[in-house]
């Protein structure tokens, strides 16, 4: 009896290691967290833009190209370390970025965007986080890909860096077709 009370402590040891071998080995991409808005319309936004007076309605913006929204903020440091990237995919034909800055100041943004080069064709402010809750931002940077019909096709979670810009662009590329 006392022998099978002790088995029971070192089977669940054993299976507690197994399962935790098993997470710690499996190719995991933690960029790649589910969404909801995956083949969904894009959600709906007014926003401040940043540099002029004007509104930016998104269903004004959705529908005629690949759009690209583009989740960042100054003080984010590796939003810094991907904009390099966010300028190379504005130099793409038939793709519009438009930049959503999350709980920033405007003065501190328009600085940034002059010396860093504005990538965005627009810049919506986001100060109170809302436009993120509906769509579902994690964090940021966060980088969403809207198809010409104004569908959410792919959602990219963290700074697009050197080794994952080809295969964010290869995104966006089965979309041209």
């Amino acid at each position: 009896m006392n022998k099978k009370i002790f088995l029971v402590p070192v089977i669940l040891f054993f299976l507690l290691i197994s399962i935790f071998f098993y997470l710690l080995l499996i190719d995991r991409d933690p960029s790649e967290l589910p969404s909801m808005l995956i083949n969904k319309k894009a959600p709906q936004f007014k926003a401040e833009s940043l540099f002029d007076e004007q509104t930016i309605i998104s269903n004004t913006e959705f529908g005629e190209e690949i759009v690209l929204v583009n989740f960042f903020a100054t003080w984010c440091l590796p939003c810094r370390a991907e904009h390099q990237f966010i300028k190379k995919l504005s130099n793409k034909p038939g793709i519009k970025l438009i930049g959503i800055n999350y709980k920033d100041k405007n003065e501190i943004t328009k600085k940034w965007l002059n010396e860093m080069g504005n990538p965005y064709s627009k810049v919506g402010v986001d100060k109170n986080g809302s436009i993120a809750i509906d769509w579902g931002l994690y964090g940021i940077p966060e980088t969403y890909v809207v198809d010409k019909n104004g569908i959410v096709q792919y959602k990219y979670i963290g700074p697009i860096t050197k080794k994952t810009y080809k295969q964010f662009y290869s995104q966006i590329k089965k979309l041209k077709k």
